[in-house]
């Protein structure tokens, strides 16, 4: 009985300590790095009822309930996926729109990904279910951009439907759903006309959003070129920046021109690196001769999540081993996909922010790379996700760097 009494004496004593504490976690000793505080160093990062509280030089423990020593990681703003496919469940064999896609939560917080917008998957005809079905039940905050096309990525004919594509319908369903329905999306499209495109950007002038645009079969009738530099409209995005079959080189293996001219416009170029959309040879060319996309996305799906894709911190990886820095490689995975989806909330550590964070670590050593055709490029570090925060709460803990040591744990079943 007296040992009974003890134990509550002592659970009381700790949660009136966790209850007058002044954060309810504190992230002690890490890097930060968020692009839009312009923060790239030691900080201590302390979080209050799911926001961001503080962020300073040096915060002391005892203000904390919980401190998790992330000395030698990197803290940064929760990751932004801008290109994903997550509309599962449909049991629709072979399309995006059901078997193709995955369940986000199995996908995101391992890989420090706390935001994912779905691209395309559902068109204004299904993508209430789409709410429903996932966005709803998930615990990673999941986006979306409408496909022009009302019934989404059903693949074949269904894709290629252009009495399916009505810009009024796709943007009354944006406007229904403001800041969930961040986008437009056209994809897949094989025909010659413009129509696709022409049909997104005025879904998206009418919802004020932007649109993402995977050309499908490249032809003579609807040059690339003219796609980048007067089709789309300034915060428009491409995806499958490095796709073999974009005209990015010239013969000498440096980036098109036009390429920079788009850019300076306000045209947006996003890896979308996927399955079979990111090739060395278009990489490593135009990386080098300063073509760099805007934004770092995977295009998760079952045809890239076990290949040369893997997952948003290796995709990372790859820019690494590019030469980009890691500050770059975080803003282009954080704050720059947040702003191109008008979702500034996101993508930052500043006060009152939602605390979703992440916290990497880079290792050295001698690491490979596959792209979509198998070809590997030699890397000497790796960025590996240790720790996800999505509002406050963990949600990933690769070493268990949150947990309480287990010789303080309860031991009674009571």
């Amino acid at each position: 009985m007296t040992k009974h009494l003890s134990r509550l004496v002592l659970l009381a004593a700790l949660a009136a300590g966790s209850l007058f504490a002044q954060y309810d976690l504190l992230l002690k000793g890490g890097h930060v790095i968020d692009a839009r505080n312009d923060i790239d160093g030691p900080r201590d990062v302390a979080i209050k009822d799911g926001r961001i509280a503080a962020v300073a030089e040096s915060i002391d423990s005892s203000q904390a309930a919980k401190v998790v020593d992330v000395a030698g990681l990197y803290v940064t703003p929760g990751l932004v996926d801008i290109h994903v496919h997550v509309y599962a469940g449909t049991g629709m064999k072979g399309a995006y729109s059901g078997d193709s896609s995955v369940y986000p939560d199995g996908f995101s917080f391992r890989s420090g990904v706390t935001t994912m917008v779905d691209v395309g998957s559902s068109g204004w005809r299904n993508f209430p279910d789409f709410k429903q079905r996932v966005i709803d039940r998930a615990q990673t905050r999941v986006l979306a951009m409408l496909n022009i096309v009302g019934k989404g990525m059903g693949g074949g004919d269904i894709e290629q439907n252009l009495d399916d594509m009505d810009a009024d319908a796709t943007a009354k369903i944006a406007k229904q759903y403001p800041g969930t329905v961040v986008g437009v999306k056209t994809a897949h499209y094989e025909g010659p006309e413009w129509d696709p495109v022409e049909r997104a950007v005025a879904a998206g002038t009418k919802a004020n959003i932007p649109i993402m645009v995977d050309f499908g079969l490249f032809r003579e009738e609807r040059p690339f070129e003219e796609l980048v530099t007067k089709k789309l409209r300034p915060g428009d995005m491409y995806t499958h920046t490095y796709l073999g079959r974009v005209p990015l080189l010239d013969d000498q293996n440096k980036p098109r021109p036009y390429l920079f001219e788009a850019q300076k416009r306000g045209v947006k170029f996003d890896v979308g690196h996927g399955g079979g959309s990111f090739w060395w040879f278009q990489a490593v060319g135009a990386v080098k001769g300063g073509f760099i996309a805007d934004s770092i996305s995977t295009d998760l799906h079952i045809g890239s999540m076990n290949a040369g894709m893997k997952n948003m911190a290796n995709v990372m990886s790859k820019f690494l081993a590019l030469d980009v820095p890691l500050k770059d490689v975080v803003r282009k995975s954080t704050w720059e996909p947040a702003r191109q989806i008008k979702r500034t909330d996101l993508g930052h550590l500043s006060v009152g922010a939602g605390a979703d964070v992440a916290v990497l670590r880079l290792d050295t050593g001698d690491f490979g790379f596959l792209d979509v055709k198998g070809s590997r490029k030699k890397g000497t570090q790796l960025l590996v996700c240790e720790l996800t925060l999505r509002d406050g709460k963990v949600m990933w803990d690769l070493n268990g760097r949150a947990g309480t040591p287990w010789q303080e744990a309860r031991t009674s079943t009571e």
